[in-house]
């Protein structure tokens, strides 16, 4: 199929829910893809996180074939080899004593929701509201679009799940005046992504922390696009030193499979029961083995190169961030945002014409999400682009 086909074919047979780059992705290694006319790219924002530490990498590829020749599924009313690994992996490498496996961030979220539910109920029977911030993005299924405190997003599709109150990002007060006899829990992003980048403080969910414990409510953090390498450890909760009830994860557990996590303490451990929850994907096999390729892939040395090439990448930017039209740059490892005084789409075209694939979120946003894998030679090349499209614009 020629490139106009694919782009006419797409546009005429499917539901029209994205604004999409004019490019045909035809293949993809490590931190480049390739357009259906050859034209390479520096994949500077990983596939929206989920290819995280690069694309089609040899392990994840070679455990999904193995696994592929063996077994596709089996449902949940039966045990798996992989699922059982992945449940273990996950859980002796963080704070968690139980995982439930899903496959998306939004179902993940949604699973986090309804256990806090079922554990508000379980301690005062009417406790169901959840706290959530300002700007937080948790996905588009109808609770996680109610616990995202954006109204952009809820624009046609009210009335929406109630017992979200929103608090403001780190503003502990604002979070104490929220707290009710109906309260459940807190849901926040360590760091907000689709927010725009914006980095929670350790002090903050110190805070949160304690406000939970002294209340009894879960501290559930929503980690689906700040964690698994993003900070420059394995979870960003470890960045921070502070330790949640409940963690979703998902983008770049599976490198690129569909999969995702939600991961409680011994708090939760025993809340729920066979029938309160289900899926009927969660755990695939496929998506499994390649999550347990990913976790052994996310060692010391790659954690390490995310601390450095992150700190080298910030340095980087630094200059660019002195024109008049950059609100300001911040962010932590390989998760950074640039904020715009004017919109950020004439960037990334000019950035994509020139072979660097970023992102724009809020409109001025400018997100950069690197492969965890980045190389010194990579970095450079960005920067080249950047600079370019900079000097240009100014």
């Amino acid at each position: 199929m020629g490139n106009m086909d694919i782009k006419k074919t797409t546009d005429q047979f499917t539901f029209n829910t994205y604004k999409r780059n004019p490019i045909v992705i035809k293949k993809a290694q490590g931190s480049w893809v390739w357009d259906d006319q050859g034209k390479k790219y520096l994949d500077f924002f990983s596939g929206l996180a989920v290819s995280g530490i690069g694309h089609t990498l040899p392990s994840v590829v070679s455990a999904i074939q193995a696994q592929s020749k063996k077994l596709l599924h089996t449902s949940n009313l039966f045990y798996s080899e992989p699922a059982a690994l992945l449940a273990r992996e996950l859980c002796q490498n963080s704070f968690a004593k139980k995982v439930f496996l899903c496959n998306s961030g939004a179902e993940a979220n949604e699973t986090a929701i309804k256990l806090a539910r079922k554990f508000g109920h379980q301690n005062g029977g009417e406790r169901y509201e959840i706290i959530v911030f300002e700007n937080s993005f948790h996905g588009r299924t109808l609770g996680a679009l109610a616990a995202t405190a954006q109204p952009k997003f809820h624009e046609g599709f009210g009335p929406l799940p109630p017992g979200f109150p929103v608090a403001k990002f780190i503003q502990i007060d604002s979070v104490e005046r929220l707290i009710t006899p109906r309260t459940a829990a807190i849901l926040i992003e360590p760091i907000q992504g689709e927010g725009g980048i914006r980095p929670s403080t350790r002090a903050f969910l110190a805070e949160l922390r304690a406000l939970a414990d002294k209340h009894n409510l879960l501290l559930m953090f929503d980690s689906v696009q700040c964690s698994l390498g993003r900070t420059g450890d394995l979870f960003s909760y470890q960045t921070y030193g502070v330790v949640p009830d409940v963690m979703t994860l998902a983008k770049g557990l599976g490198g690129g499979m569909p999969i995702a996590a939600m991961l409680g303490s011994e708090k939760v451990a025993g809340v729920f029961v066979p029938g309160d929850h289900g899926t009927t994907f969660g755990g695939n096999p496929v998506c499994s083995v390649a999550a347990l390729a990913i976790l052994k892939m996310l060692s010391p040395k790659m954690l390490k190169n995310v601390k450095k090439q992150g700190e080298s990448l910030l340095k980087d930017l630094e200059p660019l961030a002195r024109y008049s039209f950059v609100r300001e740059l911040r962010g932590m490892g390989l998760m950074l945002g640039m904020e715009l005084t004017i919109p950020g789409a004439p960037f990334v075209e000019a950035c994509r014409k020139k072979g660097l694939l970023i992102n724009c979120t809020q409109q001025v946003v400018l997100r950069f999400l690197p492969p965890l894998a980045l190389s010194d030679a990579e970095r450079r090349f960005a920067l080249k682009v950047l600079k370019q499209v900079f000097e240009h614009v100014s």
